[in-house]
């Protein structure tokens, strides 16, 4: 019996009839060796996005400026090779045998997570071929410009350096969105790819919950002393110091530095190139200690969730981060729940008073934990202390959703965000630098990321809420430098599980008991801050 499918070719705009051999050729072929040419395929594909992530983290650590030119060219025929490989007719056949009805119904020899890569392979695969290669190269190249533009663009304060990049990016993420589903608002097609299955909507009514409960509990912790300071005024600290610092607390808190590295950068990240490669960075300034710290903690977080994936399906999609927004959760888990806890500077601050002898001997964690939980609106995102955090967020998604649909348009970005920041934070950039061109996002054209990092915040409390009735002692683990168990919690409940589920909402219903809900996140920050205010 032969079947046939029409599909578009990604060469060309002129449909082309492809037949595909669905009983005769599982005769031919079992399920299982089938199975095994897809998975040979899409680790080289993993392979080739490995090479893509190395040139973006060379472009952001070590390339030299004058390179910008050639590394767009680099990154636009990388594109190329790996858009043909994402969409290669037999991608197209091997995903075909394995699921010719769909992935409902799927080879009963494929184990569950075998099945998951072949779900999450049709996925990919279907919203790639959508996607023409010249589109992909032009992003791509656009991809090496922009960072390049925004940089500039940062440090002169000068948002019309960078407008012209950004309303490219806004007509090429508009043309991919109606390539992929017409059908779907602009939004809810870039948001499906760091949060699948989430829509607008739906973010709507948690931010509204949000924001709804955070702005007078910043409005009350205003009304209240702020936290003595007065123990670090004045004081530098060695940039050197607190690399070696935050080196040792990367790996005291399980970074595997025979599968990884911390650099600095403008922007702090992490990217993986292959397990056994996982790259992050940080940035210091020799005025402030709490940055670097936090920073790197929270990139390890990251860090770990790349090594602990599930090394039997290395390179397979069911072993990458199953959303953005889960990632999130387990960088903002380590830095906030972690590395924001009085537990956490019982152990560390005397390590602290040991690099910086200056500060005062005799001053308590207590002092220290206290103001690194300092709640102040401010204008920087990743300065931005936990409470207030969240409204940084939600003032991007609106305006980048408004981007997407028309209501917002690019010359007056500048304007609405000095307003936002007025109406949400009581508070107005000075410039541009400080205000709507601090963030690399926009400049790689990523729509749709930012409310994964309020969503991870929200999963992250899920998750360490959960953490604790299963490690009754967790608490005087983490003031003993113990951080195994916590870690491994995560490796079992998390990171080895990676995309099995197909949503965040199935995982965090596995793990936790309850979908993404934010009332455990705001019971946690009404609590904490609640205590530490005297409210």
């Amino acid at each position: 019996m032969l079947k046939s499918a029409l599909i578009l070719s990604t060469q060309s705009n002129k449909p082309i009839l492809r037949l595909r051999f669905s009983l005769i050729s599982r005769g031919m072929s079992s399920p299982r060796e089938t199975y095994n040419k897809l998975a040979g395929v899409l680790k080289e594909i993993h392979a080739l996005r490995g090479v893509n992530a190395l040139l973006e983290w060379d472009q952001q650590v070590m390339m030299p400026a004058a390179a910008s030119d050639a590394r767009g060219a680099q990154m636009e025929a990388l594109a190329g090779i790996l858009h043909e490989k994402q969409t290669s007719d037999e991608l197209s056949r091997l995903i075909y045998l394995l699921s010719p009805k769909g992935t409902a119904d799927l080879p009963a020899e494929l184990n569950e997570w075998e099945q998951a890569v072949v779900r999450d392979a049709k996925r990919n695969f279907e919203r790639k071929s959508k996607i023409p290669k010249e589109l992909e190269q032009r992003a791509a190249r656009l991809s090496a410009e922009g960072y390049t533009t925004w940089v500039a663009a940062r440090k002169e304060s000068d948002f019309a350096k960078f407008a012209p990049v950004l309303k490219q990016w806004i007509e090429i993420r508009r043309e991919q969105a109606r390539c992929i589903d017409a059908t779907l608002p602009v939004y809810d097609v870039l948001l499906d790819e760091y949060e699948r299955g989430l829509t607008a909507d739906r973010i709507d009514t948690i931010f509204a919950e949000v924001k709804r409960e955070l702005q007078p509990l910043i409005k009350r912790i205003g009304e209240r002393p702020a936290p003595d300071a007065s123990f670090l005024a004045g004081l530098k600290f060695d940039t050197a110091q607190q690399a070696a610092l935050n080196h040792q607390i990367a790996k005291d808190l399980g970074f595997d530095t025979e599968r990884g590295r911390l650099d600095v950068s403008v922007h702090p990240f992490t990217c993986e190139l292959a397990s056994t490669d996982v790259r992050m960075t940080t940035r210091y300034k020799d005025t402030d200690i709490v940055e670097g710290i936090t920073g790197t903690v929270h990139e390890t977080g990251h860090s770990l969730y790349e090594q602990g994936k599930n090394a039997d399906y290395d390179g397979l999609p069911v072993a990458e981060a199953l959303s953005m927004g889960i990632h999130e959760s387990q960088s903002l888990l380590w830095e906030r729940m972690v590395a924001l806890s009085l537990p956490f500077w019982q152990h560390y601050w005397p390590k602290v008073l040991k690099t910086f002898p200056d500060i005062k001997s005799d001053t308590p964690a207590e002092a220290f934990y206290y103001l690194i939980n300092k709640v102040e609106p401010g204008m920087i995102r990743v300065e931005a202390d936990e409470v207030t955090y969240p409204m940084h967020i939600i003032l991007r998604y609106e305006l980048e959703r408004g981007l997407m649909d028309g209501s917002i348009v690019v010359d007056d970005l500048p304007q609405l965000w000095n307003a936002k920041m007025r109406e949400y934070l009581g508070i107005v950039p000075r410039n541009d630098g400080e205000g709507v061109l601090q963030d690399t996002h926009w400049s790689g054209g990523a729509f749709g990321y930012f409310p994964t990092y309020t969503l991870g915040a929200i999963a992250a409390s899920q998750f360490f809420a959960h953490a604790r009735t299963q490690l009754p002692h967790l608490d005087h683990d983490i003031a003993a430098g113990q951080f195994s168990s916590l870690k491994e919690w995560l490796n079992s409940n998390v990171h080895r599980v990676g995309s099995l589920l197909p949503s965040a909402d199935q995982l965090m219903t596995r793990v936790t008991g309850r979908p993404v809900d934010p009332s455990a996140f705001l019971a946690f920050l009404k609590t904490k801050y609640s205590t530490l205010y005297k409210l």
